[in-house]
């Protein structure tokens, strides 16, 4: 190649941005989950390698690594795996706006003149010959709309404006600048400092050539010592562009940091590039530039003006990506269920422990109208794992009242519920980890024939199991007996158990009490690595001894009984108002989180609003009552409390004590024995001395006024 562009202003191949998918993944995390409304600027890393190519151009790119670690403190330097000579580090800020509008509105100009004066103050205090990326600064302005999954951008490359322009006096491929003997030298050099990993990503670097052809690789802060002995000298570093013509943007700063440090009017300079890992002297140029800049250049005051935003299509806007088609769907939808929740944390609930909701694992007893909303009130809570458990089938009435069903469920004699949901919440949320069992919950009042006993009591046992696998249970079957053998269950295994009923315009929301063992449970005592077992050991550090809250069947004077036989059409379906059972769901499933984040958990006390027993101001979800009670045709709700009763069927100690004593036995027996359970907690002496009981009125009208209405028993 002839000298090329003899006398002519020195021109600059523009450095190129590019932003790996990872990247704009980290940086959504960051921004969801830390950052969140903290716009301030962020430090970041590029890399960068020399052209290994003779017809494309390396780019400045940016990888998930380049941001800080959400758990790790921010740090402003460069990664401590440096080394890699494929990924030359170069630090840079980002400034992440949170409206389209602030990105649009940011004063370019200002942001650029601000990282041009960090280079400038850098060449000053000798910075550079310490770490030489920091020529290289680049600055990212960027918007990330997370709801569309789409990115706005746009890449600084500051650069120093020479004043005059440099003169390119002449520039060759480096394979014509040298004889073969320092050829060889040059390009042993070279690929020793690439090769170690002390310098083989230091993009600056000085080349001298001895008298006797022998080629040495310095650092810059080694000029003095290449001043003796020394041919020539030349100022390399890596470049990034393929063009015969031009050197690379870095170049830029280069000759200016060259200009102030040492005076030096001409430069003669090395862009080193590479083909296949290894030194490539055809590619590579050698140029020499003349400098002569305004008296200015001397006074650190006079800081010239910085050209440098990357341009888009030869224009100067910014750049848009948007990754929602190039997604995982499974991933995208994760992504934006997850939206909501950690907004939350923004502003109105920092609090908000969406690692704890994720791992819950709920088990649902009953998938029709109830289990159908409870299940997706969760799913929108971020609860992944939802067991649900049901016998039923879907039929033709199910799909306008139970929101996980369809008509395709219901052909071909219907789908088993546990089933049909199952597959509906996987095409809603397709990450969500859901389960369906099909299976009828034993109850006591439907006595078994002993050819089916062994079938009863594995379905006993099973349940049993799956309770004791989960965290929370929701108890949503539609009978009352249905709901006995859970109940018990939950109260021996101290779970977090959540009951919801409906009337035809009533409706009853409750989480039952701590078991009566776990209310008294050693706080030494071992518990497994889960949810449930974690709140106890939280809970117990804070019992005060007060009144454990009671169950469902608390407030029972009788036994649970058959309660689905001799019934009329209407008796034998759920007839409700459509609108009571999501509400009913949706207080359900709030309590439940309720009940998790109080400090107290499964032991929190009942509380109520406007009370200053319940400690709720420093609750960021407010109250937790124990009992709602709502009615559709007054349009009102109230919170009650009920206390565990001593004579209850189902959490009382004597119950308790006699299903771990008998285990199944005990079941079969209270699921025969319709008096069994009465007799057991002491009811039917209740209601026999009830009865026995006379009323003596006093109708004295000479009585004080205060005795005025009483009633002696």
């Amino acid at each position: 190649m002839a000298d090329s562009g003899r006398g002519t202003i020195l021109q600059f191949a523009p450095f190129q941005s590019s932003v790996d998918e990872g990247f704009w993944h980290k940086l959504s995390s960051l921004k969801l989950n830390k950052l969140r409304l903290d716009d301030s600027p962020i430090p970041i890393t590029g890399f960068y390698a020399p052209c290994s190519h003779p017809q494309l151009s390396n780019h400045l790119t940016l990888l998930a690594e380049s941001l800080p670690d959400e758990s790790g403190e921010e740090s402003s330097s460069l990664p401590a795996s440096q080394g890699n000579r494929n990924r030359c580090p170069v630090p840079g800020i980002l400034l992440n706006t949170n409206t389209l509008e602030s990105f649009y509105a940011l004063d370019k100009q200002s942001l650029l003149k601000a990282e041009a004066n960090k280079i400038w103050d850098d060449i000053y205090s000798g910075k550079v010959e310490e770490d030489t990326s920091v020529l290289l600064r680049f600055l990212v302005i960027s918007f990330a709309d997370l709801k569309k999954w789409s990115f706005h951008y746009w890449f600084a490359f500051p650069a120093l404006v020479l004043d005059p322009p440099a003169t390119l006096v002449n520039l060759k491929p480096a394979s014509q600048c040298f004889t073969s003997e320092e050829a060889e030298f040059l390009s042993r050099a070279c690929n020793e400092w690439r090769s170690m990993s002390s310098t083989a990503d230091i993009p600056f670097f000085l080349v001298s050539v001895g008298s006797d052809s022998i080629v040495t690789i310095r650092h810059l802060r080694e000029w003095e010592t290449c001043q003796t002995n020394v041919q020539k000298v030349l100022f390399g570093f890596y470049d990034p562009c393929h063009l015969p013509s031009n050197p690379g943007w870095p170049l830029r700063n280069y000759l200016a940091y060259i200009y102030l440090r040492w005076g030096l009017g001409k430069i003669h300079f090395f862009c080193y590039r590479e083909n296949r890992g290894f030194a490539d002297l055809g590619l590579s140029l050698v140029g020499e530039a003349e400098i002569s800049l305004s008296p200015g250049w001397r006074n650190h005051q006079n800081m010239p003006n910085a050209v440098g935003w990357e341009l888009n299509r030869g224009k100067k806007v910014s750049r848009c990506i948007s990754l929602a088609k190039t997604m995982d769907p499974t991933r995208l939808a994760v992504s934006a269920a997850d939206l909501n929740l950690k907004l939350m944390r923004w502003r109105t609930l920092p609090s908000l422990n969406l690692d704890m909701l994720a791992a819950m694992k709920c088990l649902l007893l009953g998938a029709g109208t109830l289990g159908c909303q409870v299940a997706r009130m969760l799913m929108a809570w971020g609860v992944r794992k939802i067991t649900l458990l049901d016998s039923g089938k879907v039929s033709m009435s199910n799909p306008l009242r139970q929101s996980l069903y369809v008509l395709d469920d219901c052909l071909n004699g219907g789908k088993f519920k546990a089933v049909a949901a199952v597959e509906s919440l996987k095409r809603i949320f397709p990450a969500v980890e859901a389960e369906g069992v099909v299976m009828a919950i034993p109850m006591p009042g439907h006595p078994v024939p002993s050819q089916e006993e062994s079938n009863i009591l594995k379905d006993c046992r099973r349940l049993s199991d799956l309770i004791n696998s989960h965290d929370a249970i929701f108890l949503l079957t539609d009978t009352r007996e249905s709901r006995w053998l859970p109940s018990l269950v939950c109260a021996s295994a101290n779970k977090i158990t959540i009951n919801a009923a409906l009337g035809f315009d009533s409706f009853l929301v409750m989480r039952h009490g701590a078991g009566p063992v776990g209310a008294t449970r050693n706080s030494q005592a071992d518990t497994s690595n889960n949810v449930t077992a974690s709140m106890e050991n939280l809970s117990l550090s804070s019992q005060n001894g007060s009144q454990r809250l009671g169950c469902y069947f608390c407030n029972d004077v009788v036994a649970p009984i058959d309660s689905t036989a001799n019934r009329t059409l209407d008796q034998q379906c759920t007839v409700t108002r459509p609108g009571l059972a999501p509400i009913a769901s949706a207080l359900a499933v709030e309590l439940l989180v309720g009940v998790l984040h109080h400090p107290s958990g499964i032991y929190a006390k009942a509380e109520f609003a406007n009370s200053n027993d319940n400690g709720s101001t420093a609750q960021p979800l407010g109250i937790l009552p124990h009992q709602i009670r709502g009615s559709l045709s007054q349009f009102s709700q109230m919170t009650l409390v009920g206390h565990a009763s001593t004579c209850c069927t189902a959490c009382c100690s004597t119950v308790v004590s006699e299903y771990q004593t008998r285990g199944m036995d005990f079941v079969l027996e209270a699921i025969n024995h319709p008096t069994y359970l009465e007799d057991l907690t002491g009811l039917t002496e209740l209601m026999k001395s009830a009865g026995s009981y006379t009323l003596d009125w006093d109708n004295d009208s000479e009585n004080d006024d205060d005795d005025d209405g009483c009633v002696e028993i």
